[in-house]
C-alpha cells in the first residue's frame, strides 16, 4: 500500500509539473501577444477547483491528471464559431485575427517550454549535486530480456562477459553489441560473491544490410558527481538537454527501423511506474527523470501529427508560403487522422504496460 500511495503522488507531481510546464509556455506567449487567455487547465475532467484572475483567465484543476490545456479567445475561427460567440470576441485580442507568425510563436512556446525545463532541472542538479555517472552495476532488468532470463538481478556487477572483462558499464555495452544469439557466460558479483549465469544474449535487427546488435536487457545504476560551478553547471545542462534530445529520437529511429522492439514503448502505467520507483531514490533521481520526461513530452508535441503542436507548426507554415490558411476540410481531416494515430498509440502503449505487468500471463493461466 505503502508502494502504492508513492507511485501515484510522484506520478500526479511529475505529470503535473510537465504539463503546468508546457501549458505556461502557451499562457505567456499568448499574452505576449496580446491574445487574451480565457482557461487554464491542469488536468481533464469537470474541474475540482477553479478561479478567474484579473486578466479574465478561468484557471481549473481537474481530477484526471493526464493532461491540460490553454483555450486562446477566439481560438475557434469564424467558421467554427456560434453568433454567440463571435458576438463576445473582444477586437485585438482573439487568437484567429492574429498574424501567422504570433500563432506559431504561441503553439511553439510549449514545447519550448519542455526543454527549457529540462535545461533548468539539469543546470540545477548538476550545480547542487553534480553530474551523475553511470557504475557497471545493474539498476533494473527488462521483463523477459537476456538478462531476465539469465537470472540477473539490479545490483548485481557484471565482471566479465566470457572470457572478455568488464570493468565498466561501457564495457558491458561494448561486449554485447557484438554478440547477438550468442551463448555465453555472465560473472557477476553479487553481495560479495561471484556466480556465473549462462546467457543467450538477445539480438536487434540492423536496419537495411546492417548487422544485428547484442542486447542484455538491463539499464545500469547512476551515482552523483561532485557539484560544478554554476557556468559549468549551465554549460553541462545545455549538453544534457542536447545529447537526451538525440537520444531519444534515435531510439525512436530504431524502433521506426525495426532494430528496436516497439513493445518497448511505454504509455501513462509505464510512466507512472517509473515514477514511484525512481521517487524511493529521493528527490535528486526524481527531477532527474523530469528532466527526461519533459525532453520527451517536448519532442513529441512537434511531432508533425496535426492534432499535437508540431501539426498546426505545419498548418502555419503552409499559410504562410501559400498567403492563405490551409482549407479548413484539408485541417479537419488531419486532426481526424492525427486523433486516430495518438489514440492508437496511447491503446498499444497501454497493451504493453499491461503486458510488463504480467496482467495476460495471469488472465491466461487463469483461463488454463
Amino acid at each position: 500500500m505503502h508502494d502504492l500511495i508513492r507511485t501515484v503522488i510522484a506520478f500526479v507531481v511529475v505529470l503535473g509539473v510537465l504539463v503546468f510546464i508546457h501549458e505556461l509556455g502557451h499562457y505567456l506567449a499568448a499574452r505576449w501577444r496580446g491574445v487574451k487567455v480565457e482557461t487554464f487547465s491542469i488536468g481533464f475532467g469537470p474541474p475540482l477547483l477553479k478561479w478567474k484572475d484579473r486578466a479574465g483567465t478561468e484557471w481549473r484543476v481537474g481530477p484526471i491528471p493526464l493532461g491540460g490545456f490553454v483555450k486562446p479567445h477566439g481560438f475557434e475561427g469564424p467558421e467554427e464559431a456560434t453568433p454567440e460567440q463571435q458576438a463576445a470576441w473582444e477586437p485585438g485580442r482573439t487568437f484567429h485575427d492574429k498574424p501567422v507568425l504570433s500563432r506559431a510563436i504561441i503553439i511553439v512556446a510549449g514545447p519550448v517550454f519542455n526543454f527549457l525545463l529540462a535545461f533548468v532541472l539539469f543546470t540545477i542538479l548538476f550545480a547542487t549535486c553534480g553530474q551523475p555517472k553511470v557504475k557497471n552495476e545493474v539498476g533494473s532488468v527488462m521483463a523477459g530480456s537476456a538478462a531476465a532470463v539469465a537470472g540477473l538481478k539490479p545490483g548485481d556487477a557484471i565482471t566479465a562477459i566470457g572470457s572478455v572483462a568488464t570493468v565498466s558499464a561501457v564495457a558491458v555495452q561494448q561486449a554485447i553489441a557484438v554478440q547477438p544469439d550468442q551463448k555465453t557466460v555472465l560473472h557477476v558479483k553479487r553481495n560479495e560473491q561471484d556466480i556465473d549465469l549462462p546467457v543467450t544474449i538477445g539480438a536487434v535487427p540492423g536496419a537495411g544490410s546492417s548487422k544485428a546488435t547484442g542486447q542484455l536487457g538491463v539499464t545500469f545504476a547512476t551515482v552523483a558527481g561532485a557539484p560544478v560551478s554554476l557556468p559549468m553547471a549551465v554549460v553541462d545542462g545545455a549538453k544534457a538537454t542536447w545529447t537526451t534530445t538525440v537520444q531519444t529520437l534515435d531510439g525512436l529511429w530504431q524502433m521506426i527501423t525495426g532494430r528496436h522492439s516497439a513493445r518497448d514503448l511505454g504509455g501513462p502505467l509505464r510512466i507512472a511506474q517509473l515514477s514511484g520507483q525512481v521517487a524511493q531514490y529521493g528527490i535528486v533521481s526524481l527531477l532527474s527523470f523530469m528532466a527526461l520526461l519533459s525532453v520527451n513530452l517536448g519532442l513529441i508535441n512537434l511531432f508533425p501529427v496535426p492534432i499535437l503542436d508540431g501539426g498546426r507548426l505545419v498548418f502555419y507554415l503552409a499559410e504562410a508560403v501559400r498567403g492563405r490558411p490551409v482549407p479548413k476540410k484539408v485541417q479537419e481531416l488531419g486532426f481526424q487522422a492525427g486523433f486516430a494515430l495518438i489514440a492508437g498509440l496511447f491503446l498499444f502503449s497501454t497493451f504493453n504496460d499491461l503486458s510488463s505487468f504480467g496482467l495476460f500471463r495471469w488472465m491466461a493461466s487463469l483461463a488454463g
